[in-house]
């Protein structure tokens, strides 16, 4: 206890410093991961339908939802690219 608060000065920003690189890691990786899912809900959609389990009205409502979702993940990166 007594080592770490003698050494707190020189640590603590080290440690800040580590926990927002984790932090912004973290969201680097959620955005991926959300493209790639939905990426893979579109790729089972058109599966789902060309196995017959879900009719075309089905299908094109909900390819729309996915593709609008996708562009705006991808509109919200350059948005977020440029600043």
């Amino acid at each position: 206890m007594l080592l770490r608060l003698l050494t707190l000065p020189i640590t603590g920003p080290l440690e800040g410093i580590t926990w927002l690189g984790k932090k912004m890691q973290e969201q680097v990786d959620t955005e991926v991961d959300g493209k790639e899912n939905l990426s893979k809900k579109l790729l089972a959609l058109q599966l789902a339908l060309d196995m017959g389990e879900i009719s075309e009205e089905d299908f094109e409502v909900q390819e729309e939802e996915l593709l609008l979702a996708i562009q705006a993940s991808e509109e919200q990166s350059l948005k977020e690219e440029d600043e």
